[in-house]
């Protein structure tokens, strides 16, 4: 009997060690060769590991829901931050999360030798729980935060990291672009890395990112952005099949990466996506990359543009611009922005988006003018210095970034007529974005769908003449909504009634 007992202790104590094996060759493993005397000791794993339960709010990206005697509280503390701060507050600053990277991403090794970063963040009034989530070997920068934990008591709690946390406050108000600069000018890094105030970092994140930048110093990178909610902060995993796009009104948008681009990749979904464009708020560049490219445009003011004004920039100057599929960070997307623009929201963007439509679009900016008339009204300011940029560096047209980069493009290219909502193609679609009119069936419904480029349902010819769009696989007319609904147009037989009459505007505009 006592030898039985003594063969499970020693079966029990053998187990116990294989563990520990495991657990070893996993940390170095994603240690990756790092430095023997610092990175490789054992205690900040062991740390981390026992500080981790796995089973408090918000661990492993769990949802948190708060009980309904709380929900009036919460509610109002929404309104600070515009997601749910007390969520928030419940969930540890270095909460566990889940390993999202596909399985391919698991197993890559990357050089000894990658190029070190610094991590830029601006806040403006941001959480005190958000703000220190993200928090991770960063240059911290403070656009005139107001609230008085974000001061002393933030400086105080920075110099208790084991990692170097250096805040910088900005004077006054400046915006995200104007804080970004001046962060950046702070660097000693040889990328700069840019986060939001709001995110989660996952394992592995960084790796993909400093290596893609070693083998092309040209090379923009992106991580898939993963959605962590705005009320439960629950964390869910980003998708590597879309990518960065806009629409005519120069919105950014994500959209189903194309064919063309799998293709590119052979089918290998752990190969950086090459994306037209990028949402701006999460990326990684060779710091003297950034500077000779000319950074960013001073003279956009707080935010919005900016990344689009980048992403052609990059492309049409000669770099490239990739979403890295083996990094995933999360982050907090709101419906709704906490924060004041000076002179009002659409001021600051019209003008924003002025300046790059003046220096980068070329003729096409008259297709965006015509899509957007408020645009005009702004003062956008100087671009003399923008224009000599581009003459410097010695860009390509936008027309050539249109035909290379993104084929796919919302913007007008072969249209008879252009309007502020809907427009008619040279392929006789009436579509708004990517999105057309769309008939099944006889007398209708008139419905918005994906446009399919394949004529049928979503074709109708325009008669000059008698103003009238027919749809030609019922042969009926476009006639005006019915009293049921009002916002909706329908299909009758052709009848020659004014209801069926429509004035397309812009018909001679042609690039």
């Amino acid at each position: 009997m006592r030898r039985f007992v003594y063969c499970k202790v020693v079966l029990t104590t053998s187990l116990v060690w294989v563990l520990v094996d495991v657990f070893l060759l996993l940390y170095f493993s994603e240690c990756n060769k790092c430095d023997d005397r610092k990175d490789r000791s054992l205690l900040p794993a062991l740390r981390a590991v026992i500080s981790r339960s796995h089973e408090g709010p918000g661990e492993m990206g769990k949802a948190v829901n708060i009980p309904k005697d709380d929900q009036e509280k919460m509610k109002e503390l929404f309104k600070i931050n515009q997601f749910n701060l007390m969520a928030s507050d419940m969930i540890a600053l270095n909460r566990s999360l889940p390993d999202v990277r596909l399985d391919g991403c698991k197993t890559k090794v990357y050089p000894d030798d990658l190029p070190n970063t610094s991590i830029v963040i601006v806040f403006h009034n941001e959480a005190w729980s958000t703000l220190l989530r993200t928090v991770h070997s960063v240059i911290n920068l403070d656009d005139a935060s107001e609230r008085d934990f974000l001061k002393k008591k933030l400086e105080n709690y920075a110099r208790t990291l084991e990692v170097p946390v250096r805040i910088l406050r900005m004077e006054q108000r400046s915006g995200l672009i104007r804080a970004r600069l001046r962060g950046a000018a702070a660097t000693k890094g040889q990328v700069i890395t840019f986060l939001d105030a709001h995110c989660e970092c996952t394992v592995g994140w960084l790796e993909p990112l400093l290596a893609r930048i070693k083998e092309d110093r040209t090379a923009v990178v992106c991580p898939i952005i993963d959605v962590i909610s705005d009320e439960t902060f629950e964390y869910m995993a980003g998708s590597d099949m879309t990518y960065g796009g806009f629409n005519w009104k120069l919105n950014f948008r994500w959209y189903p990466v194309p064919q063309r681009e799998m293709d590119r990749r052979k089918g290998d979904r752990t190969l950086p996506v090459r994306t037209p464009t990028m949402a701006g708020g999460l990326f990684s560049i060779d710091k003297t990359y950034f500077e000779e490219i000319g950074s960013y445009d001073p003279g956009m003011d707080i935010w919005g543009g900016e990344n689009l004004e980048m992403s052609f920039r990059i492309w049409q100057c000669g770099g490239s611009l990739e979403i890295v599929t083996c990094s995933h960070v999360g982050h907090v997307f709101r419906k709704a922005t906490p924060y004041s623009f000076p002179g009002g929201t659409g001021q600051v963007i019209n003008k924003n988006n002025r300046r790059l439509a003046e220096v980068w679009m070329d003729d096409f900016k008259d297709f965006f003018y015509i899509i957007s008339p408020g645009v005009m009204r702004v003062d956008y300011g100087d671009v003399s210095s923008r224009k000599a940029l581009r003459e410097a560096l010695k860009c390509k047209p936008f027309s050539w970034y249109l035909e290379n980069i993104y084929p796919d493009s919302q913007i007008p290219r072969r249209y008879y007529s252009l309007g502020e909502v809907f427009s008619y193609t040279a392929d006789k679609e009436i579509r708004t974005d990517d999105l057309c009119l769309d008939v099944s069936r006889l007398n209708g419904p008139v419905v918005m769908l994906k446009c399919h480029h394949m004529k049928g349902n979503q074709m109708f010819e325009y008669d000059a003449e008698r103003l009238t769009l027919l749809h030609v696989n019922s042969n009926q007319c476009l006639d005006m909504p019915s009293e049921e609904d009002k916002m909706v147009p329908t299909l009758r037989d052709c009848n020659g009634s004014r209801s069926q009459q429509w004035l397309l505007r812009n018909m001679t505009l042609s690039i």
